[in-house]
């Protein structure tokens, strides 16, 4: 019988999970919202009910999973920081509590992680990386030397939303300054609110054509957070996911203009593409982070 693994991407707002085959082709997959203010057990009984959901239609034995989850997670697959999205999140099993509702081995990781690791993956020969998602908030990975870092202290390699101090907007974390509290879909939102005083999701911000330039605005912000970045730790691509992509012609100019002119010592600019899998990325890196967790070490069954 055909080996299925799951993949699952935990964000804010909503949960999708897929199953591939050993080849890592898509079979199936499925959504719901999140149930980001419920606490983690309802966020994990959501994501267990979409797998049973998968798997009972699925021409196959489901051997794993996978998942990608919003958050700083340690290497045994629990919650250790996370946003004011969710409520509840901090210090969830996630690995354990849902290999105990599924009864599968289990592998969590940061979802920035699991999309670098799937869109590395995709595109096959990647050694050196920076992977940045945005949506409700902004995560990022690093791919250095052909191996995923995790680094230590309280965020781990690659957190590149929660750095930088580009001016006064409140970020997430309580902080101000930082790239998320620029280029994330709550700060578009947010900031178009308070100069406009209207109150528009970020994709209603990009439907009427970003009156008031929130979105080059974060198109600078994250150029000079990717230039800063790519110099420090020799990086020459960047793949850029998440929904907040889904405008991403409203910020591509700003962005390339500062990568231009913030050119590496090699002379060459840094290179930035969007995601190959879209908004698939993180749970395709997650089930493939499930049939080949490496160094993940965080495998729970």
């Amino acid at each position: 019988m055909t080996e299925l693994w799951a993949g699952i991407d935990i964000g804010g707002s909503k949960t999708l999970a897929l199953l591939c085959d050993a080849a890592g082709s898509v079979v199936a997959e499925a959504t719901a919202p999140t149930a980001a203010r419920a606490g983690g057990s309802a966020i994990l009984a959501t994501a267990a009910a979409l797998v049973r959901e998968l798997s009972a239609g699925a021409a196959g034995r489901l051997v794993g999973a996978g998942v990608g989850a919003a958050g700083v997670i340690s290497t045994d697959g629990h919650v250790l920081a996370s946003s004011n999205t969710f409520a509840g999140w901090i210090g969830t099993d996630i690995a354990g509590g849902l290999a105990g509702r599924l009864g599968l081995p289990v592998a969590a990781e940061n979802d920035a992680r699991a999309f670098l690791r799937g869109e590395v993956a995709e595109i096959g020969g990647v050694e050196h990386a920076l992977g940045v998602i945005i949506g409700t908030g902004v995560g990022g990975a690093l791919l250095v030397d052909g191996r995923i870092l995790r680094g230590g202290g309280a965020t781990g390699a690659g957190e590149i939303g929660h750095v930088g101090n580009y001016g006064d907007e409140p970020c997430s974390c309580g902080r101000r300054g930082h790239l998320e509290a620029y280029v994330s879909g709550k700060s578009i939102s947010r900031r178009h609110e308070a100069a406009t005083g209207v109150r528009l999701a970020a994709e209603e911000v990009a439907a009427i054509g970003d009156p008031v330039g929130v979105f080059a605005d974060a198109g600078r912000v994250l150029g000079q957070s990717v230039a800063y970045a790519a110099g420090l730790l020799g990086v020459e691509l960047v793949l850029l996911g998440g929904g907040v992509m889904g405008s991403w012609w409203l910020m591509e100019a700003a962005v390339v203009e500062v990568l231009e002119r913030q050119r590496l010592l090699s002379g060459g600019a840094v290179k930035v593409e969007r995601s190959r899998l879209g908004r698939r990325a993180v749970a395709v890196g997650a089930a493939e982070l499930a049939r080949n967790p490496g160094n993940g070490r965080n495998i729970r069954s």
